[in-house]
């Protein structure tokens, strides 16, 4: 098993077991950390918005045009932003840095 960190929104560093094929939403979630991901994965909300740490932004898949278009209706948006729903954990991404974006 390996780990990403989670900051939370209050600034605290959370260490997360992460298994391959489950994604960052999932993974948040059944940590138990605040994220709503009201949608359960569908890609039809943005309550699952986070902040990927801009050392990883080029190591995972691009944008793809529904997350684009959720992320344009999401607020605190910036350029390191994706939902968590639609990025698939891998093995490759152990020690990941995300941030949990503003409700």
């Amino acid at each position: 098993m390996t780990k990403i960190l989670v900051e939370d929104r209050e600034g605290n560093l959370h260490q997360l077991n992460a298994d391959e094929g489950m994604t960052f939403m999932e993974i948040i979630r059944d940590a138990g950390l605040d994220i709503e991901a009201a949608c359960g994965g569908c890609c039809a909300c943005a309550t699952c918005h986070i902040y990927i740490n801009n050392e990883w932004l080029d190591k995972l898949p691009s944008i793809e045009e529904d997350e684009e278009s959720m992320l344009d209706q999401a607020f605190h948006v910036r350029k390191e932003s994706r939902l968590g729903c639609q990025l698939d954990y891998k093995n490759e991404y152990s020690g990941i840095k995300l941030k949990l974006a503003p409700k």
